[in-house]
């Protein structure tokens, strides 16, 4: 059987990035956490056009709580993706039930979360004079990043 990360978005806030995120989910056999409130309906339309026709093959699980969340995600590393960190994700402990953790579109992962797992920190650098990268885009980067150290392609 194929190695599994779960992807935990906390709070996200845009429709169109969480569809896209849960396309790469079923893309990849990933399991999809979505930690509440959302910014957004599960129901509205640009969510389920981003996802295409491929919501059927993509486990969806909702949470009230990032503490929740872990609970539900099993006891994999933890691996929290943030501006604030200092260690690039090529060195993050990735491996089979790998936790891969996203903070909001607007403001990142919230700070109480941040503090209380300093020491699993990941930064994707970004070189140009933009602030951020695109949520979905850096799931997408650490996802792949993440199968590739596993070695499941």
């Amino acid at each position: 059987m194929p190695a599994v990360l779960h992807v935990i978005l906390v709070q996200p806030q845009i429709p169109p990035n969480t569809g896209n995120i849960a396309r790469l989910c079923g893309a990849t056999g990933s399991v999809l956490h979505l930690v509440r409130p959302l910014g957004f309906s599960t129901d509205e339309k640009s969510l389920r056009r981003a996802g295409l026709d491929y919501w059927s093959e993509v486990e969806v699980l909702y949470h009230d709580s990032f503490a929740e969340a872990l609970a539900s995600s099993g006891a994999g590393p933890l691996i929290l993706f943030s501006a604030r960190a200092k260690t690039p994700y090529t060195e993050a402990p990735y491996a089979d039930g790998a936790r891969l953790v996203f903070g909001s579109e607007t403001s990142g992962l919230p700070r109480e979360i941040i503090d209380a797992h300093p020491d699993n920190l990941y930064l994707i650098p970004i070189w140009g004079k933009v602030r951020s990268l695109n949520l979905s885009t850096a799931a997408g980067i650490a996802v792949y990043e993440g199968y590739r150290k596993i070695g499941s392609f």
